[in-house]
């Protein structure tokens, strides 16, 4: 199988969690939208024009005839094809349910520059933003980082791993989220280090995976910037 990821170009964004598990896999892919025409390409599926079951946005996955959307949707899918959940149907589901609450906190990162309004710009809702990223920091960022320690700790088959004795999406995308954070709010993740180091080390195990090490150092992975997801407003990293 030969996959095909739709998502924008410029940004690491919420595409980024399905890039990392193909990378993780080696498995063929296709990133569409960065290369000619793949934007139009991208925005013809959208609009329907060429699938029964048009997605509402980036990122989706080409599968042969499928076209699947939503990040958590995506993996929940990818996972037992590229092996990255352990067989059965109790750790697939405790995946993707892990998976879900991450996307939660994906949504909560992105809502500390934009509280008011996608369709703003940062600059129009500055004193909002700083009022949500405070709250953020300050409750949520330890109240999600403390269940994923929680898990880690409870998990039958050791510490190193959310799912099983295996790397597994989970795993990436917790590693995302951190390194996301850590961007963004530098000196509040600093803080919160001594405290979240089960979270801590799942980053570093993910960071050293040969493949994923290839891909962190290759053109492929795109820098995190302002105009992403995680974005580093100083302002904002109380």
């Amino acid at each position: 199988m030969r996959y095909e990821l739709y998502y924008w170009p410029g940004i690491q964004g919420r595409g980024e969690f399905v890039r990392l598990a193909l990378e993780a896999a080696g498995a063929r892919y296709a990133d569409v939208a960065r290369h000619d025409g793949g934007e139009a390409a991208m925005i013809a599926l959208m609009d329907g024009r060429r699938v029964v079951r048009p997605p509402y946005a980036p990122p989706f996955l080409r599968a042969g005839r499928l076209v699947i959307g939503q990040t958590a949707n995506i993996l929940l899918y990818l996972g037992p094809r590229l092996g990255l959940v352990p067989a059965g149907e109790a750790a697939r589901l405790w995946a993707h349910q892990l998976q879900l609450t991450l996307a939660d906190l994906v949504a909560e990162a992105h809502d500390t520059h934009h509280p008011i309004a996608s369709g703003l710009y940062y600059e129009d809702q500055r004193r909002e933003s700083k009022r949500a990223a405070g709250h953020f920091v300050a409750e949520r960022i330890p109240k999600y980082l403390g269940y994923f320690e929680r898990v880690l700790a409870v998990n039958p088959r050791g510490p190193q791993h959310l799912v099983g004795a295996r790397l597994s999406y989970a795993d990436l995308s917790l590693f995302q989220v951190v390194e996301g954070l850590t961007y963004a709010f530098p000196k509040a993740m600093a803080r919160l280090a001594r405290r979240h180091r089960k979270v801590l080390g799942v980053r570093d195990r993910v960071r050293d995976v040969p493949r994923v090490a290839a891909y962190l150092a290759s053109p492929r992975r795109i820098a995190f910037n302002e105009d992403g997801i995680f974005r580093r407003y100083p302002a904002l990293d109380l």
